[in-house]
């Protein structure tokens, strides 16, 4: 089917809710996207941070190829080895000792508030307080906690006795949090927001607020966790453990999955029925994200690890050379954000006619969600297409 008319009954038979890229995908291969006119792209962006293994990686193709001989859903009325073996990975690698698991990170954070709420009906504790330029889906709940006024706007009213406060403010956080504050939900590296990391400062007062009142943090690892940073959760970077940790994205191989991970303290909060889920925990997405698992356990973090620091002294570099366009490098391992002096998403359609895909999000930061097997050269391919982007946007006066 020609690339046009695909388009086309694209935009006749689907809801336009998506910029989508000019790309009409035929297959996919490691790094790389392969359009049906033969063009082939360096993925940096990896399924939005999901494709931790790159695409059709042959350990995950394996895994889901055996499963799909045995079964696909059987619903959660029944004991499943996938899921049970997943499971038992997921509690070893993250160090928490009991795991729910969900299709995806929004009903992951769903669950989270709500087992937040419940922990904290017999105390009156109720209020659960967002941070601004956080994300967490695109639900009532976590849209409550959240105050992009795209995602919101016409859509209220949402959940009472919720607040957002602004990204690293430490005195409007001390002003707020009370005996009434239930749970406080925090990316420790914000995603969507332009990977803009929490504070010391902030983190200290975090602590410090958790062990006055009586707080449940709540750590949304989605973007920022399964690996993606070097470290398996991107709050080891700051010393914490969070009472609650919701994952998703890369943990599914590529299916949808994600998790809510507890301690024993919150282990017996829901009792058989509270909570559910028809998908969740699904025996495929299992069997592929057991995949996943076994890859980071075995030394894939650490590769993850020196990538981040190849990408960001490569882009240092960059900002040198060109700082009236480049303004900042932020992130660690395959989770960079380059704050630029134009809109990012000029910069996006102009990595895509070099062949490399990038996304922009929070206006003016680019973002590079790689998959974690990138190698050294391909990085270097993606920077020599990000200098050539520069070098145009500077000969053409745009930047």
């Amino acid at each position: 089917m020609q690339h046009d008319h695909l388009i086309e009954l694209e935009h006749r038979h689907i809801l336009q809710t998506y910029k989508r890229l000019p790309v009409v995908v035929d297959r996919t291969e490691g790094m790389e996207i392969i359009a049906h006119d033969g063009t082939r792209y360096l993925d940096f962006l990896g399924g939005i941070a999901v494709n931790a293994l790159g695409h059709s990686h042959p350990d995950i193709l394996a895994a889901i190829d055996r499963q799909s001989r045995r079964y696909l859903h059987i619903s959660n009325y029944f004991y499943q080895d996938a899921q049970i073996d997943f499971a038992r990975k997921l509690t070893e690698l993250s160090g928490y000792s009991r795991v729910f698991l969900s299709n995806s990170g929004t009903e992951a954070n769903e669950g989270a508030m709500k087992l937040a709420r419940a922990w904290g009906a017999a105390q009156s504790k109720r209020e659960i307080i967002g941070f601004g330029g956080g994300f967490h889906g695109r639900t009532y709940g976590v849209l409550s906690v959240m105050d992009k006024p795209a995602y919101k706007d016409g859509m209220g009213p949402f959940l009472p006795e919720t607040r957002v406060l602004p990204f690293n403010d430490v005195a409007a956080l001390r002003a707020t949090v009370g005996p009434g504050t239930c749970a406080l939900i925090v990316e420790f590296l914000q995603g969507e927001g332009g990977i803009h990391a929490a504070t010391p400062e902030f983190v200290v007062a975090i602590e410090e607020l958790r062990r006055e009142h009586g707080v449940l943090l709540i750590a949304d690892e989605i973007q920022g966790g399964a690996g993606r940073t070097g470290t398996f959760h991107s709050f080891e970077h700051h010393g914490v453990r969070p009472d609650i940790v919701t994952l998703a994205k890369g943990i599914g191989g590529g299916l949808p999955l994600g998790a809510i991970l507890v301690d024993a303290h919150l282990a017996e909060v829901w009792s058989s029925g509270r909570h559910g889920t028809t998908f969740g925990g699904n025996a495929l997405s299992c069997a592929a994200g057991s995949v996943v698992l076994d890859h980071l356990a075995s030394g894939l973090m650490d590769h993850v690890a020196a990538m981040g620091r190849l990408m960001i002294e490569r882009l240092e570099a960059l900002k040198a050379a060109h700082p009236q366009v480049i303004l900042d490098v932020r992130g660690a391992g395959c989770i960079i954000g380059v704050e630029v002096a134009v809109p990012a998403g000029q910069v996006v359609d102009a990595m895509l006619a070099q062949g490399v895909i990038v996304n922009a999000t929070a206006d003016r930061t680019v973002r590079l969600l790689p998959p974690y097997i990138v190698t050294a050269e391909q990085i270097e391919r993606m920077i020599e297409a990000f200098e050539n982007v520069l070098r145009t946007l500077q000969a053409s006066g745009e930047a």
